[in-house]
C-alpha cells in the first residue's frame, strides 16, 4: 500500500504545514514554500490540513503506484502524467496498483505539490513530518526523496473527485510585489536607502533555495555592519555586508546577526518561492493591521474557494 518513487526529480520533499514551537531547540520550522498551493491540494483531496504530501521543485518526479488511491497535484504549471496520458492539474485523480505517474519540468513557477487521500504515512519527528534537510529531520530520513524509496499511503477505492475551477487558479509569472513589514532596525537604514530598497527591481539569484532567497540590485547599505544574534522570523529580510537582501525562508537558520530592514508578508514570501532564478521582486511597505487583514482574508478565500465536481467524460 504504498507509492515507490522511481525518479526523484531535482529536489522533491516530504513536507506537511512545519515543525512549531522548536526553535528553542535550534530546530526551524520548515513546511510547503507555498502554502497556498500546499492548503489547496490536500482540501481538493478533503484530507486533514496537516497531511503529508511531496513537494516537488522544478520538476521531473516519477511514481509506480502499488496500491490504489487518488491524487492531486497543485502549484507550478508541471505537466501530470498518468501511463503517458495527460491529466490536469488542481484535479483529483484515481491510480490503480501498477500505474505510473510523471510530473515533467515546470514552465511556470517552480513548486508544485503532489498529494494522495488520506496524505501519505509517515511517522513524525518532533511533531512534523516536515523534512529539513539541512537539519537531518523529517520525511523517511531527513533527506530528498531518491529513487526506490517506499511512500505508505491508504488504499482509497471510492472518493469524490474535485477540481479548481480555472478562473481560481493562481498564475505564476516571472515577476511579484511583496509587501514589507517595516522592522525596528529600520532606522538603521537612511532615508536614501530605504527609497533604494523599496523603489528598485530585485533580481532572483542563483543562489536562492529553501533557506531564503537571495536577491541581486543595487547595494543597500545599513549604518551597523552587524548586531547581536537574536531570533528570526519568518520573510525577514536581512541586508549582509556586500547589501544584498536575503528574504529568509521556511529553512531558515533559528538566529542570525544580520540587520533586517524588515519583514515579507508570508503570503507574499510564499508567491515569490515560486519564482525561477531571473525572476523579478518589487518591495512595498505595508503596516502591521494591513498585513493582518490581508491574511485573514487570503485565509478565508483559500477556505471558501468553491470547487468543482470533476466531469466523467475529462478521463476519456
Amino acid at each position: 500500500m504504498s507509492l515507490v518513487v522511481r525518479q526523484p526529480g531535482l529536489l522533491s520533499l516530504l513536507q506537511d504545514p512545519g515543525r512549531y514551537g522548536q526553535h528553542g531547540i535550534g530546530l526551524t520550522t520548515g513546511g510547503p514554500l507555498d502554502r497556498d498551493a500546499f492548503a489547496l491540494c490536500q482540501r481538493l483531496l478533503g484530507n486533514d490540513p496537516a497531511a503529508t504530501a511531496i513537494e516537488a521543485s522544478f520538476g521531473g518526479l516519477e511514481l509506480d503506484a502499488h496500491t490504489d488511491t487518488f491524487l492531486c497535484v497543485t502549484g507550478a504549471s508541471m505537466p501530470l502524467a498518468i501511463n503517458g496520458k495527460a491529466r490536469a492539474l488542481w484535479t483529483v485523480h484515481k491510480v490503480k496498483a501498477g500505474d505510473h505517474i510523471s510530473l515533467g519540468y515546470a514552465t511556470d513557477g517552480c513548486r508544485s505539490y503532489l498529494g494522495v487521500a488520506g496524505g501519505f504515512v509517515i511517522a513524525p519527528r518532533f511533531g512534523s513530518t516536515a523534512t529539513v534537510v539541512r537539519e537531518q529531520l523529517g520525511g523517511l530520513r531527513g533527506d530528498k526523496l531518491a529513487p526506490g524509496d517506499v511512500l505508505p499511503c491508504a488504499t482509497v477505492t471510492e472518493h469524490r473527485r474535485l477540481q479548481l475551477p480555472r478562473d481560481q487558479r493562481p498564475r505564476y509569472q516571472q515577476q511579484v510585489t511583496v509587501r514589507v513589514i517595516p522592522g525596528y532596525q529600520q532606522h538603521h537604514f537612511d532615508r536614501l536607502q530605504q527609497r533604494r530598497f523599496f523603489s528598485s527591481g530585485w533580481t532572483v539569484s542563483q543562489r536562492c533555495d529553501r533557506m531564503g532567497y537571495r536577491l541581486e540590485g543595487p547595494a543597500i547599505r545599513c549604518n551597523i555592519e552587524g548586531i547581536l544574534s537574536e531570533g528570526i522570523c519568518f520573510g525577514a529580510i536581512q541586508i549582509p555586508a556586500d547589501g544584498q537582501p536575503i528574504v529568509l525562508l521556511n529553512d531558515r537558520q533559528t538566529i542570525g546577526g544580520y540587520p533586517k530592514i524588515g519583514a515579507a508578508l508570508s503570503l507574499d514570501a510564499g508567491r515569490m518561492a515560486q519564482l525561477q532564478p531571473g525572476g523579478t521582486v518589487h518591495f512595498a511597505a505595508i503596516s502591521p493591521h494591513a498585513a493582518h487583514n490581508a491574511l485573514h482574508l487570503n485565509h478565508w478565500r483559500i477556505h471558501h474557494m468553491p470547487l468543482q465536481a470533476v466531469p466523467q467524460e475529462q478521463d476519456r
